[in-house]
């Protein structure tokens, strides 16, 4: 019998409305593992060369990794793998939740999706089998509203929903899959090649939960990270998310600021973790935000999810939509140079309504914003926007037009790079791009090695691919267990950092290729570092596996 994982994956032809199941050997999962690795094998294996990447020729598959919807922290992932319509390169998005789990207790492992349907449809998972299903009544609902449309009308309010908004029906080059409303696969545009099959939703619901080969064992790791939140400091990260980053970020010059323009914002504490915890999140106005402002991700106990509600003005927005993350608040904040804390978080909430990655729609309204500086933009190209830095209101309604592609939005919704080819005029200089890609919120001048892997990374210029420069030296312990045994200075750009960027972009591959989540499992200021990685895919599979072989997935993908 299986452990960890179903031993089916589901394949979906869109076009003829075929749905078959296949079954893996042992072999199989063992090689891949699950998430990216295996998301990879199949859109390398059934997707034609040369294809564009919203032809219904692209592949996208959906996987979960072998201890996916088990009860410890950090195991609920969800890869989708796809050709980007972003990059033109292989795509890669990760989200998390509540809807990869329950993904694996309908029955399958993975989902494998091709073709288009010549109408609107979901696919429909549960207790094992699979159908598709007319979602016309669906189509241009944002992501809250389609949600509460399927549970009422399956009749089950524990059903869990990834899907695209409108900004994935209008195929924006950066759309992103929701689940939630407020988990993101959010990099790489995957919500438009869904988009592009009329594809509105993949729903799931199931009991099947997976078998645990070393039930005691397993529950010895789950108890030791319960106890250990606070020795490893994931009761602060969990307290403040990763916007609690920003102030870091900001004292080491490593704070995007106008584009890239500088390192440091000289309005960070209006926008950092401490204001967003203090003044923003529900609850925060009785002191309640633990109870009311933090969510999390299925069966884990460190509850890092922002959640934020604002009942009026300008900047209205429902809980539902969740809340920023560090990322987002760069974006739409230093980026443009924004500190107005509601305006950053309505855009998120914006880009989850509609469906969007908040890294590329931000930092392309900030390439725009310093096009507009320069001159190379005009109100007669933006429709008489002002698009000036600062200007929240400017950053807001272009979101908007962003996901409906109105006006100057259709422009700037095929991301910074093709949106400097339509316009032409010098625009390309301002470009802050990997492979087509926007880059996240971390000046490669402070994380040196993290600029080679933004550089040379396969789906372009990423944040998660690698762990960070100055993770070397601060945790040198960790980074033993993987075989990096001489720390180097933050700053240092030398032969051994470029085995640092390595060797951790192979565990980050890894850490995607099983699904969980690279704030929980690595080698720097994680939960569980890479031995007691090895311990839990052990304790679930029943395998013998060690740090050399997780991490050759990780090479492999």
């Amino acid at each position: 019998m299986a452990n960890g994982y179903t031993g089916k994956v589901l394949h979906v032809n869109l076009t003829k409305g075929e749905l078959t199941v296949e079954e893996p050997e042992e072999k199989f999962y063992r090689t891949y593992m699950g998430g990216s690795a295996m998301g990879l094998h199949y859109v390398l294996k059934e997707t034609p060369t040369g294809i564009d990447a919203l032809s219904p020729d692209n592949v996208l598959a959906l996987c979960t990794g072998v201890v996916t919807g088990t009860p410890i922290s950090g195991q609920s992932r969800l890869t989708s793998v796809a050709k980007s319509p972003l990059t033109g390169c292989i795509g890669d998005a990760q989200g998390g939740g509540y809807f990869p789990a329950e993904m694996k207790f309908s029955g399958f492992d993975a989902v494998i999706i091709k073709g288009k349907s010549p109408k609107p449809v979901y696919l429909w998972m549960h207790h094992g089998e699979a159908e598709l299903r007319d979602a016309g009544h669906l189509w241009g609902l944002t992501t809250g509203d389609a949600e509460d449309k399927l549970k009422e009308e399956l009749e089950d309010k524990r059903i869990e929903v990834l899907q695209i908004g409108p900004a994935g029906e209008n195929l924006v080059r950066f759309a992103a899959l929701i689940s939630m409303s407020n988990r993101a696969n959010g990099r790489t545009g995957m919500g438009a090649v869904m988009g592009s099959k009329n594809l509105k939703a993949v729903v799931v619901r199931g009991k099947q939960k997976p078998s645990i080969a070393h039930p005691e064992t397993f529950k010895e790791l789950q108890k030791w990270g319960t106890a250990n939140l606070e020795a490893t400091g994931m009761d602060g990260f969990g307290k403040y998310g990763t916007p609690g980053e920003t102030t870091s970020q900001n004292k080491d010059g490593g704070l995007p600021t106008y584009n890239f323009n500088s390192g440091t914002f000289d309005k960070h504490e209006e926008i950092d973790g401490i204001t967003l915890y203090n003044d923003h999140l529900r609850g925060h106005e009785r002191d309640e935000q633990n109870r009311f402002g933090r969510d999390t991700c299925f069966s884990c106990s460190v509850k890092c999810k922002r959640v934020t509600q604002i009942d009026e003005g300008p900047y209205k927005t429902e809980a539902k939509y969740g809340g920023p993350e560090y990322e987002t608040i760069a974006t739409f904040g230093s980026y443009c140079g924004i500190s107005n804390m509601d305006a950053i978080i309505h855009a998120n909430a914006l880009c989850n309504m509609y469906g969007m990655d908040t890294i590329s729609c931000g930092a392309t309204i900030s390439w725009a914003m310093e096009c507009w500086a320069e001159g190379k933009l005009t109100s007669e190209d933006t429709g008489g926007i002002e698009l000036k830095y600062g200007s929240a209101e400017a950053m807001v309604k272009m979101t908007e037009m962003i996901a409906k592609r109105e006006g100057f939005g259709k422009i700037l919704a095929e991301g910074s790079q093709k949106a400097s080819e339509i316009i032409g005029r010098g625009t390309e200089d301002y470009l802050i791009t990997s492979k087509g890609q926007e880059a996240p919120a971390h000046m490669p001048q402070v994380k040196r090695s993290l600029s080679v892997i933004y550089a040379t990374n396969p789906f372009g210029a990423d944040h998660e691919s690698s762990e960070h420069d100055p993770a070397y030296k601060a945790y040198p312990e960790r980074m033993e267990q993987i075989g990096l045994t001489n720390p180097q200075e933050k700053l240092a750009l030398n032969e051994e950092m470029m085995r640092f960027a390595m060797v951790t972009q192979h565990l980050s591959s890894a850490v995607d290729s099983l699904s969980v989540c690279a704030f929980i499992f690595g080698a720097s200021f994680q939960l569980y570092d890479a031995d007691k990685l090895v311990e839990v895919v052990n304790a679930v599979t029943g395998w013998d596996t060690d740090i050399t072989e997780i991490l050759a997935v990780g090479e492999r993908r």
